[in-house]
């Protein structure tokens, strides 16, 4: 795909992309797809889809408490426990607010791994990186942002997050749909956002402006992107994902860059 070149022109040391459709195949890469890179808060995704694993296995219920009075694992995966962004400190009602918040996270790991007896990085792996052959795919300390992957490794991730092989697709239909909808919230480096649809460890594009996807980017695109300066999005309306990982923090490069990159893939997409 001529479109993924734009990376070319990232202000960043490294870079790589690329683009799997709904089917599995490969529409196209470019730059060094088996480089480690650190996936912050991409991890996200990838925590998200354990958790659900170890909901389909009975390990845990979406609705079980976890995390401040009140709260459950559904209001940890969608950032409405109200716990603090990266504190383990109440800020609000469970349900109330969308607080984007890596505690939350962390605190949904450490639940899982009570509940299994694994510690969570390690079921992370025999979860979701084994079965799907993502082998250079780490984690390294919090559920959060510890992640380590790459553009390779990603694309298997985005294959299955079109067709599920490891869960039911009706659970993955409820992780990409709006959870308690409505609420207002800050998204990260992008501001207020009214509402902040997030599905359960999914952020929903629906009608966000300013946003990370692009322009012409479907209202039910979903994905996530990281301070690290990496984003991966799964747009159902153009039967396609995209992949994206670099080694320069997010900041106003990233604002300026991603939107019309995302932009001229879709667009590329749609003239085959």
């Amino acid at each position: 795909m001529e479109s993924l070149r734009i990376i070319e022109n990232w202000p960043v040391p490294t870079a790589a992309a690329a683009v799997v459709r709904a089917d599995g195949s490969l529409a196209g890469s470019h730059g060094p797809v088996g480089h480690r890179f650190p996936l912050a808060s991409v991890t996200k995704p990838l925590a998200a889809y354990a958790a659900l694993v170890a909901y389909e296995e009975g390990a845990i219920e979406l609705d079980e408490p976890a995390g401040p009075e009140g709260s459950t694992v559904r209001h940890l995966l969608a950032h409405t426990s109200g716990l603090a962004f990266d504190e383990h400190r109440v800020s609000a009602p469970p349900g109330q607010r969308r607080l984007y918040s890596n505690a939350g996270f962390e605190v949904l790991g450490d639940h899982i791994a009570k509940a299994t007896g694994i510690p969570f990085p390690e079921y992370l792996h025999q979860a979701v990186c084994e079965p799907l052959g993502m082998t250079a795919t780490t984690l390294e300390g919090s559920p959060a942002k510890d992640g380590m992957s790459t553009v390779a490794d990603l694309v298997r991730f985005a294959a299955e997050l079109q067709a599920p092989r490891l869960l039911d697709v009706r659970t993955v239909a409820e992780a990409t749909s709006v959870v308690h909808p409505g609420l207002k919230g800050v998204l990260p480096g992008y501001g207020h956002q009214s509402p902040n649809d997030w599905g359960l460890g999914m952020e929903i594009r629906d009608g966000k402006s300013p946003h990370w996807t692009g322009d012409s980017s479907s209202p039910r695109a979903f994905g996530h992107f990281g301070q690290s300066g990496t984003f991966l999005w799964v747009d159902p309306d153009a039967r396609a994902a995209c992949v994206a990982l670099t080694d320069r923090a997010f900041g106003p490069w990233a604002v300026e860059a991603w939107t019309p990159f995302t932009d001229a893939v879709l667009a590329e997409l749609r003239t085959r």
